[in-house]
């Protein structure tokens, strides 16, 4: 079966936004080629990677990278210090079916980054989060009523365990 080696986010400015993922998610700085452009790379704790380009390039408002952290309580409260929690592109701060919690900020560079725990942390959420104006219950409805694709009531994010 094929699998993720790396993804690779367009950045506007990149020593703010390594900065970013490195501080904030704590991934760790790897050696990256040596290219004649701006470029960072990261590896998470399974030895995938995230590359980081600076050029001048158009955002996607919905596409995104999701990263799992082990501790949503304090991601959730330091992002929304940060102010950059975007309920625009699918929704608001969630916890799905599985139990897992959900929330989509923007990097420094406005790249959509879903942030997700683990179904097995979902009694370690903070009640506080369910009263926050940031958190809406059930999932996010677009309105367009077109079920196509593979669906079920059971899905989870996590396939591989």
């Amino acid at each position: 079966m094929a699998e993720i080696n790396h993804v690779t986010l367009i950045v506007q400015e990149l020593e703010p936004a390594a900065k970013f993922y490195e501080e904030e998610f704590g991934l760790e700085p790897v050696a990256a080629f040596v290219f004649d452009y701006p470029t960072a790379f990261f590896k998470f704790a399974n030895g995938q990677q995230l590359h980081l380009s600076e050029w001048k390039d158009e955002q996607s408002f919905r596409g995104h990278i999701c990263i799992q952290i082990d501790n949503f309580n304090a991601t959730f409260k330091r992002m929304k210090e940060l102010d950059i929690i975007d309920v625009a592109p699918w929704g608001y701060v969630r916890q799905l079916p599985d139990g897992a919690m959900q929330m989509f900020v923007r990097d420094p560079s406005g790249n959509l980054v879903e942030i997700t725990s683990h179904p097995r942390d979902k009694d370690k959420i903070d009640p506080a989060i369910f009263t926050d104006e940031l958190f809406k219950p059930g999932l996010y409805v677009s309105g367009r009523n077109d079920f196509r694709g593979y669906k079920a009531e059971n899905a989870t994010l996590y396939t591989g365990e």
